[in-house]
């Protein structure tokens, strides 16, 4: 999720172009964080189809899907770790697991298995980005790691974009969610062989023998740092409209607020992960030659106001597509708080900045996800005033990406020409 991480964990000088064995579990890897955000952004087109399956209401589908950000993260605290103490053959394998089987028991017709099912998917997705940057790490030298990163992100967001744009048009024309799940499932189990039989077993006896207590203090570290709670909290409220608007309820609420078909209304939300795909790594790159960070988030956040408030309030302005692909693109300013955190905090703790900040930013998402669920999308089914539903469902976004704005008026300039004076 970021374009600039350096490593979570250093590699040996010997490695850093010999180990063409990290580059290729890196590929895999890829794939594995591009069936994730599938696995994320799904649900979003087939909540009507959820609703039957497992004899729920919107609302119910809702709290379901809601507790994937519970357990993604947590355990993306425990995904640092496991990597530095294990190194990567065993964590990143075990995470696909966890999400193959997550995936094969939310296609079973039960509340229980949906619960289950959505919470192994958010623990098991907690191990794609991080263990892509571990493997990058290890398989990149420093001059080539960032490019490797933002390409990371760019397919993660385009499996984003694909679990609704492809899906949707699959389910519509007869595919069942059951079979979508299946299938996804067995994708998953795939990787994780090719993950398990390509990544390299690291020597990490030393790390292994260290206490549990001495493992946890780089979180001591990050966590006692107030520059790491203010870019957590920018960063979660940027992904908000993605996590909860794009990526879940906004399908449903474009249908039957808006009256658009359902076709439409999916094409509609896919741009938003798309906008991240071109968003993600161009505002990095500009961030990183102004060797400035806050102007580039405000400046960003700025334009995803605007785009938000024409969306909800003039929406024959500009066309729904083009606006929430320019959303989308300034979503991706998300992505440089994970460069102020590494940036605020010691070299030696980056790893553990990095799953800091995903527990932080999906955190925040785990809060308002049911937050809004309650004040809109219980009413969704039932209100008469479509157009007041709409616009205080979106001014709601609003209000949550504002306060991202103010705060970054206050977290401090990490830049390198802040360094540099």
């Amino acid at each position: 999720m970021e374009n600039r991480i350096t490593a979570l964990g250093k590699p040996e000088s010997a490695k850093v172009f010999q180990n063409g064995t990290f580059i290729l579990a890196w590929i895999f890897g890829l794939l594995f964080y591009f069936l994730e955000y599938v696995i994320r952004s799904a649900p979003a087109v087939m909540i009507s189809q959820l609703s039957g399956l497992f004899q729920i209401n919107p609302l119910g589908v809702s709290s379901i899907l809601g507790t994937y950000y519970y357990t993604y993260s947590i355990t993306s605290l425990v995904a640092g770790v496991s990597l530095d103490r294990f190194g990567a053959k065993y964590p990143i394998a075990v995470g696909t697991a966890v999400l193959f089987l997550g995936c094969m028991l939310f296609a079973i017709p039960t509340i229980a298995m949906g619960d289950a099912g959505r919470l192994l998917q958010g623990a098991g997705s907690a191990f794609a980005f991080t263990g892509c940057v571990y493997l990058a790490a290890h398989g990149f030298s420093a001059r080539y790691l960032a490019t490797a990163i933002g390409v990371t992100q760019c397919i993660g967001m385009l499996g984003g974009s694909v679990g609704q744009f492809v899906t949707g048009p699959l389910l519509k024309t007869g595919l069942s969610v059951t079979a979508f799940w299946i299938a996804i499932g067995i994708a998953c189990g795939i990787v994780c062989l090719l993950l398990f039989f390509s990544t390299p077993k690291e020597n990490k006896s030393k790390e292994s023998s260290k206490s549990f207590s001495n493992v946890l203090i780089p979180y001591r570290i990050v966590f006692t740092n107030l520059q790491s709670y203010l870019s957590g909290i920018i960063s979660g409220l940027l992904f908000a409209p993605t996590t909860i608007f794009a990526m879940t309820w906004g399908v449903t609420f474009l249908q039957h607020d808006r009256g658009i078909s359902y076709e439409t209304a999916v094409v509609v939300c896919s741009m938003v992960p798309l906008g991240w795909v071109i968003g993600a790594p161009l505002l990095g790159w500009i961030s990183d030659r102004l060797g400035r960070r806050k102007p580039v988030l405000i400046v960003s956040i700025f334009v995803m106001l605007t785009c938000l408030a024409q969306f909800a309030f003039l929406p024959a302005v500009v066309r729904p597509f083009l606006s929430m692909l320019i959303f989308g693109i300034c979503s991706g300013s998300a992505m440089i708080p994970y460069s102020i955190i590494k940036e605020a905090n010691p070299d030696n703790v980056k790893g553990s900045a990095t799953g800091g900040i995903n527990f932080l930013t999906f955190g925040v998402t785990a809060v308002l996800g049911p937050i809004f669920a309650h004040f809109f999308g219980k009413s969704l089914l039932t209100t008469t005033d479509h157009v007041s539903h709409f616009s205080g469902a979106i001014s709601f976004l609003m209000a949550t990406t504002a306060i991202a704005l103010l705060v970054s008026f206050i977290i401090q300039e990490t830049g390198s020409s802040i360094k540099q004076l």
